[in-house]
């Protein structure tokens, strides 16, 4: 069915960013994928839930200024929706959220249950857009919201209805919509249709789906209503992002993310993920500087104090680094030997990194003594790297310290050397 046009909603296909995405530096779909030679998606819109789901991390509060400072840079960086948090939930929550509702160009959207007094603070905090749920599931109805299925679809009807009245735009969650019976998932949908919703997000709230299975879903939605559809993912089997990106496929115009994959228990599907994949993967311009992802990175991994593993797709510090001897060599060589190729570190603001450990080959060796001023030759870079592997193979990080204390060892014959040896 066709989207229903809705005034206060942006063009899916709108870009504020000037800075438009380089070409693809090589062709990614070769050999056994050769045959696919056209993207199964149209478009991505990116919302960004990081400082509302991603802040309910457990052990994890964003202070004020944290939380100015992530939307500002989310701004910037041209996300399409920011969800500044759960107006309701406190003085300090309502004012964050009013805030930046006021000091962003992006739509700021704000989250309430669909209990007045919610909605009442969603729209007074100034909002673009009012996030409205209620749970679907049997077991959320009956063991956590303690209501009916017919009180379900009254008061989702209710807030969708009000936020409508008040001029603005409205998103409705059907809460564990992956573990909801399909029929009275349909009926609350056609309902809050029927209301003028103009956004329905469907969340594997306990990260349940497969993206064979969540597509399949996403293309039944469609059945039940006009709206556009925004697809929220959790990461508790590891298949937020693909879940994400089948949702796109099976014809989502929006998914929900957080920064680092942070939220609850396992987390989001990651907003670096889900940009890198659709701008690399599918060859879609989200509109998104990406060039800034690696920043925005660390300074969510600062504020949430969550640490971002080593070999965190995108932004993990692995991500372009490389060790092993053939590897290193290669991308030495040619990057694009054993990395992506359509995605490369300066994409996403990081840098190449060549790692001398215990499975450093001669190559790696030779680049990081000459990048220090050196000139070895054959055998003294055979010698070195000699003692760095045995350094590695003891547990022991080979710093640029630790690099140059083995070349003086070797005697390896140093720029600086042979430039006082001509002025004397």
């Amino acid at each position: 069915m066709p989207f229903r046009v809705s005034i206060g909603i942006r063009c899916l296909n709108d870009t504020r960013r000037t800075l438009r995405r380089a070409p693809r530096r090589v062709e990614f779909f070769q050999g056994t994928l050769a045959h696919i030679t056209e993207s199964e998606i149209d478009g991505v819109r990116i919302f960004d839930t990081t400082l509302r789901d991603g802040e309910q991390s457990p052990r994890t509060s964003f202070s004020y200024e944290e939380k100015r400072d992530i939307a500002a840079t989310l701004d910037e960086m041209g996300t399409h929706v920011i969800e500044a948090g759960f107006p309701v939930n406190s003085d300090a929550e309502f004012e964050a959220v009013s805030d930046i509702a006021a000091a962003t160009d992006t739509d700021v959207c704000g989250l309430a249950r669909v209990v007045d007094k919610d909605v009442e603070a969603a729209l007074d905090a100034g909002v673009e857009l009012v996030h409205v749920f209620v749970s679907t599931s049997d077991v959320q109805l009956a063991d956590s919201m303690h209501a009916s299925k017919e009180e379900a679809v009254e008061r989702a009807v209710a807030s969708v209805e009000r936020v409508k009245e008040a001029g603005v735009d409205v998103m409705f969650s059907p809460m564990d919509a992956t573990r909801t019976d399909v029929e009275f998932l349909g009926e609350i949908l056609s309902a809050v249709d029927d209301a003028g919703v103009d956004w329905v997000n469907i969340p594997d709230t306990c990260g349940v789906a497969t993206p064979t299975r969540f597509a399949s879903l996403i293309r039944e939605v469609r059945e039940h209503t006009d709206a556009h559809i925004d697809v929220h993912a959790h990461d508790d089997f590891g298949l937020a992002t693909a879940n994400a990106m089948a949702g796109f496929e099976a014809g989502a115009a929006q998914a929900q993310v957080s920064v680092n994959g942070i939220g609850e228990r396992a987390g989001n599907a990651a907003y670096e993920e889900v940009v890198m994949s659709a701008e690399s993967l599918y060859d879609v311009d989200t509109g998104i500087d990406t060039q800034r992802i690696t920043e925005l990175s660390r300074l969510v991994e600062e504020a949430s104090d969550i640490p971002t593993p080593a070999n965190k797709p995108v932004v993990g510090r692995n991500a372009f680094s490389h060790e092993s001897g053939i590897h290193a060599a290669g991308v030495i060589e040619n990057s694009d030997t054993f990395e992506p190729g359509v995605m490369t570190p300066e994409m996403v603001g990081a840098q190449r990194e060549f790692v001398l450990g215990k499975h450093t080959g001669a190559h790696s060796v030779r680049k990081r003594l000459e990048e220090a001023g050196f000139t070895p030759d054959d055998d003294e870079v055979r010698a070195v790297t000699r003692k760095v592997k045995d350094f590695g193979a003891e547990k022991e990080r080979v710093t640029d310290d630790v690099l140059t204390r083995f070349a003086g060892e070797i005697g390896v014959d140093h720029e600086d050397d042979e430039n006082e040896e001509v002025r004397a």
